[in-house]
C-alpha cells in the first residue's frame, strides 16, 4: 500500500483564532490588603473626577461586549465586603469601581484548535441532504489557559462544509457551584478515590442522603475544628472530598445568545490553568433520549483531571468529576451508544496504548482492558483516540493519533468489532492525515489532531488542529476508508 492511498482529503475549510473576541473577566490584583487599598484611591476621586474617567472608559470599551455596564455593577458588588459599609457611591463610582477590577482575556491569542463536531440539536430548515452541526473548539490565551468555545455550520448533500460566522461577542454563563449530591454517589467516588477513610466517613455521616456541597464544607470545616493535629492519612482524605465538590458544579447560558458566543471558561479551582480538548458525542440512550456528553482534562497547573460535561441544550450543562482506574489519564472517549446495556468508553492509562472499559455508572470507570499497542513506525512513541467512535455496518471507526519520530502527530484510524469493541478488526497501515509542509509551523510543531469527527451519508468529516494554532478539514468516504483497513 502506498503512502498516497486511503487519505483524507483537505476541504479548503479554516477556522483561524480571533484575538479581538475577548471576554471581560475578574481582576483581583493581590490579596485583600492591597485591593483594599486601590479601593481607598478610587473611593477619594470626587463624583465629578470619577465622571470624567469613566467617560473616557466606556466608550472605549462598551461596543467590545454585550453589556459592559452589567459587568462593571456586577463585580462593584462582589467587592463590597472589602468596603466600608457606609461607603454609599454614586451609580457612576460603582460603575468606575467595577472597571477597576475587570479586564480583557483574549480568548483565541495562542491558538483555536483540537476540534469536535456533533448533529446540532436543531436540524430544521435545513435543505435535503444537508446536517447542521456543533463544532467545539480548544481556545488558548494569555497564560496557556484553555477554555471550550462552539461554532456552528452546515454540511450539504454535496459534502460541502460552511462554517457560520461567529459573533463578535463572547459571553461568561451564570455558575452554579452549590451543586446537590447524593451519599451513596459520593461514597463510591471517595471510594473510588482510596479517600473512604474513617475521617470521611464521619464527615458524611450527619449529612442526608441529599445533600449540598455548601453542607458538605461546613461539615469538613467541623471535622478539622475538632481534630487539631491531622495524620497524613486524614489530610488527604479531606482533600479529596474537597477536589470532588468542587470538579462538580453547573453553568446556564441565556438562550439569547449565539452558540458562538457562549465560553465555558474554568470554574473550578481544579481546572484553573485549563479545560483541555474536549471531545462531544451526542449519546442515544436505550429509550432513545438524547444527551451530548464531553470529556475533557481539567488542568490546575500540576495535576490533570479528567470531567464529564453533560448538556441536552447547548445552555445548560452540568460538570462531573470522572472516577475510578479507568479515570486516569487524559484522552477519554465516550461511545455514542449502549453496548450491551452499559456505557462504553476509550481510554489511557499509561500515555501509551489505548484501553477499553464498560460501567453501569457513566462517572465511574474501572477494570480497563489493553485494547491496542503502538504498531506502526509513525506512531510508536505513543497512540490515543481521537474522539468518539462513530458506528458503521462494518464496525465502530476510531480515529486515533499516533506520535513517531521528532514528536510529529498523525492521525490514523482502526475497526471495531460492532458487538464486542474490545476486539480491532482493522487498522490503517498508514497515516489518514499527516501534517503537510504547510501545516508544519505553529504553536507546538508538526502535530495534525482531532477531538471528533462527523459522519454524514457516506463521508467521513474530520475538523483537525494545525500544530496546536488553528482549524481545518478533511473528509473521506466511508468506504474507501474501510477498504483501506488491514
Amino acid at each position: 500500500m502506498n503512502s498516497s492511498q486511503h487519505q483524507a482529503r483537505r476541504l479548503g475549510t479554516s477556522i483561524i483564532p480571533d484575538k479581538a473576541r475577548v471576554l471581560l473577566r475578574p481582576l483581583v490584583p493581590g490579596k485583600a490588603d492591597r485591593m483594599k487599598s486601590i479601593l481607598r484611591r478610587i473611593m477619594q476621586l470626587t463624583d465629578g473626577q470619577a465622571e470624567k474617567v469613566f467617560e473616557d472608559v466606556l466608550p472605549e470599551f462598551q461596543d467590545r461586549h454585550r453589556d459592559v455596564k452589567a459587568f462593571f455593577e456586577q463585580r462593584f458588588n462582589q467587592l463590597k465586603p472589602l468596603l466600608p459599609p457606609r461607603f454609599k457611591p454614586s451609580e457612576t463610582k460603582r460603575l468606575l469601581i467595577g472597571s477597576y477590577f475587570s479586564f480583557e482575556y483574549s480568548l483565541e491569542s495562542a491558538a483555536l484548535f483540537n476540534p469536535s463536531i456533533v448533529p446540532h440539536p436543531d436540524q430544521s430548515r435545513l435543505e435535503p441532504g444537508s446536517i447542521r452541526f456543533v463544532m467545539s473548539l480548544r481556545a488558548t490565551g494569555e497564560g496557556h489557559i484553555s477554555s471550550i468555545e462552539f461554532r456552528t455550520g452546515t454540511i450539504n448533500k454535496n459534502d460541502k462544509v460552511s462554517v457560520d460566522p461567529p459573533s463578535r461577542y463572547v459571553s461568561s454563563p451564570e455558575e452554579y457551584p452549590d451543586l446537590e449530591y447524593t451519599k451513596p454517589e459520593f461514597t463510591l467516588k471517595l471510594l473510588d478515590e482510596q479517600a473512604l477513610t474513617p475521617a470521611t466517613k464521619e464527615i458524611l455521616r450527619p449529612l442526608a442522603n441529599k445533600f449540598k456541597r455548601s453542607q458538605l464544607v461546613v461539615q469538613i470545616a467541623r471535622y478539622k475544628k475538632g481534630h487539631a493535629k491531622l495524620t497524613a492519612v486524614q489530610r488527604r482524605s479531606i482533600e479529596q472530598a474537597e477536589v470532588l465538590a468542587d470538579l462538580n458544579y453547573e453553568i446556564r447560558f441565556s438562550k439569547s445568545l449565539q452558540l458562538s458566543e457562549r465560553v465555558i471558561f474554568p470554574v473550578s479551582y481544579h481546572e484553573r490553568n485549563g479545560i483541555e480538548d474536549a471531545r462531544f458525542v451526542r449519546f442515544i440512550d436505550e429509550d432513545g433520549s438524547v444527551t451530548y456528553y464531553s470529556t475533557y482534562t481539567a488542568y490546575d497547573g500540576k495535576e490533570i483531571r479528567p470531567q464529564l460535561l453533560q448538556t441536552t441544550d447547548f445552555t445548560h450543562f452540568r460538570i462531573r468529576s470522572l472516577s475510578g482506574a479507568a479515570a486516569k489519564n487524559k484522552g477519554m472517549a465516550l461511545f455514542p451508544r449502549k453496548i450491551g446495556g452499559k456505557f462504553a468508553m476509550i481510554t489511557r492509562q499509561d500515555a501509551e496504548v489505548l484501553y477499553f472499559a464498560l460501567s453501569d455508572d457513566v462517572s465511574r470507570w474501572n477494570k480497563p482492558v489493553k485494547l491496542l499497542v503502538p504498531t506502526h513506525e509513525w506512531e510508536l512513541t505513543q497512540i490515543g483516540n481521537c474522539g468518539s467512535p462513530l458506528e458503521t455496518e462494518k464496525g465502530w471507526v476510531l480515529l486515533t493519533h499516533g506520535v513517531g519520530p521528532v514528536r510529529k502527530y498523525c492521525i490514523g484510524a482502526i475497526l471495531l468489532d460492532r458487538d464486542n469493541p474490545a476486539k480491532v478488526i482493522g487498522q490503517l497501515r498508514q497515516p489518514l492525515i499527516a501534517p503537510d509542509e504547510s501545516e508544519r509551523e505553529g504553536y507546538v510543531p508538526n502535530v495534525v489532531y482531532t477531538c471528533g469527527a462527523i459522519l454524514h451519508d457516506r463521508t467521513l468529516v474530520i475538523p483537525y488542529a494545525v500544530s496546536d494554532t488553528m482549524t481545518r478539514v478533511a473528509s473521506i468516504g466511508v468506504d474507501e476508508l474501510l477498504e483501506g483497513m488491514e
